[in-house]
């Protein structure tokens, strides 16, 4: 757990990059994004990323229900009126930390008409069925302490993608280059999707990309 440690520090890097960030990020077209804690945490815990998202333009939502604690029809019932009541205007694109990946997956499942893009952080995926014309990526950590990184790989499909990032697990939603790569998937046209690419400006924050869908440096 000593790994997990590092949470704090890469909240303060977040704090600290979080200008140069928004000045060199795309700028976003206004589509909502929903954005779900992990197990035990509440939309404070995602606040920071919602606040660099709602910057970039983005209509950002926390999920309202206050401390993720599991699954039931609480989450389930909560979660669908979420999404019917901000994805009025169009679809809507989930940010899921941890657990909260796997309810933005199974949202995805039982409204996939109504969900433009899925962001996972860290989230345990292993064993778990896709909504396979919905665009994915998930974002993990080999250093993660909490979530083994390889139950964060998505399968190998068209428009699914695995992007490692260096940092822990208590930090995915606070970390610097998540932050890059949550705002570059984002920022893709429907229907004009591409895999990530590093930055170059970015590359020397990134790990080599090896694993499922390459990511190459632009």
């Amino acid at each position: 757990m000593a790994r997990e440690a590092r949470a704090g520090p890469e909240l303060a890097a977040f704090a600290m990059a979080a200008a140069p960030l928004l000045r060199s990020s795309p700028r976003g077209d206004g589509h909502p994004v929903l954005v779900l804690p992990g197990l035990g945490g509440s939309d404070t815990s995602t606040a920071a990323l919602r606040w660099f998202l709602a910057r970039l333009g983005y209509q950002t939502h926390g999920w309202g229900l206050g401390r993720n604690r599991g699954f039931g029809r609480y989450v389930t019932d909560g979660l669908d009126e979420l999404l019917a009541a901000k994805g009025e205007g169009g679809p809507v694109s989930l940010v899921g930390w941890s657990l909260g990946g796997v309810h933005a997956i199974e949202l995805a499942r039982r409204r996939p008409d109504a969900v433009r893009s899925i962001i996972t952080l860290g989230s345990p995926l292993a064993g778990r069925r896709f909504p396979a014309a919905i665009p994915a990526t998930s974002v993990y950590s080999r250093s993660d302490a909490i979530v083994p990184w390889r139950m964060s790989l998505l399968p190998a499909r068209d428009r699914f993608e695995n992007v490692e990032v260096r940092g822990s697990h208590l930090g995915l939603g606070h970390n610097p280059m998540v932050a890059v790569v949550v705002a570059d998937r984002l920022a893709q046209r429907v229907g004009g999707w591409q895999p990530f690419r590093v930055p170059r400006w970015a590359r020397r924050g990134f790990p080599v990309q090896d694993t499922g869908r390459t990511t190459s440096t632009r």
